[in-house]
């Protein structure tokens, strides 16, 4: 599938592994800290943490979600906590810059993750002036993608019709409500051997190298 920029009012982006390579390594020091936190949190050796931490994923959407439905933690401190990491790895992007602004119409960051790691990163990649709202996790009321209603919550929140708005996401399944809402899909990324289904309608190895096309065809 083809993306036509003139039918698109609204570009909606995940941030992690996502708006930069996985290859960067910002997810693996958080995971990093996450697992730390479960070892303490619920008093399990390393190897049984990272394998809760997976079911967590999987049944949840986010570790501090299973986390909240199963234990007594406190959200705040672990927000704070596990996106404590350095961003040394993090490269900024002046041609990712370039591209956004090239687009037209409002972009959007939708990430799981909490909101000071939002503005760290994208202040660090230089792309923070080109987004017109991020809507973090404390915006869901800490009830993460794929929930349908996090979805709905954020269209609201930004008056975006779904029908005229591109969604670019790493995780497969955080696609398919954004579909099912009426949204044009893109994975970026692999999928992380993920299922990947029909509610996918175009996927890329790298975003810059799918935007480029989009942001600049029409230039002279």
């Amino acid at each position: 599938m083809i993306v036509d920029p003139s039918r698109v009012t609204a570009w909606v982006f995940d941030m992690d592994d996502t708006l930069y390579p996985r290859e960067q390594g910002v997810m693996r020091l958080v995971q990093e800290r996450i697992n730390l936190f479960l070892m303490e949190a619920v008093g399990l050796p390393g190897p049984e943490a990272r394998v809760l931490q997976k079911q967590f994923l999987n049944e949840y959407g986010t570790t501090l979600a299973g986390l909240m439905a199963n234990y007594q933690v406190d959200p705040e401190r672990f927000l704070r906590e596990v996106h404590d990491v350095p961003l040394d790895g993090l490269e900024p992007n002046p041609d990712l810059a370039a591209a956004l602004a090239a687009l037209p119409g409002r972009k959007f960051v939708l990430t799981n993750a909490a909101r000071g790691h939002a503005t760290r990163v994208l202040n660090r990649l230089g792309v923070a002036d080109r987004f017109a709202g991020v809507f973090a996790i404390e915006d869901m009321d800490l009830t993460p993608k794929p929930a349908p209603a996090t979805f709905r919550r954020f269209l609201a929140a930004f008056d975006v019709d779904p029908h005229a708005a591109v969604f670019f996401e790493d995780t497969p399944r955080n696609l398919a409500p954004a579909k099912a809402l009426g949204m044009t899909t893109v994975l970026v990324g692999d999928g992380h051997g993920h299922e990947v289904g029909d509610w996918i309608d175009a996927r890329t190895p790298d975003l810059l190298d799918f935007l480029q096309p989009l942001a600049f065809r029409d230039a002279a």
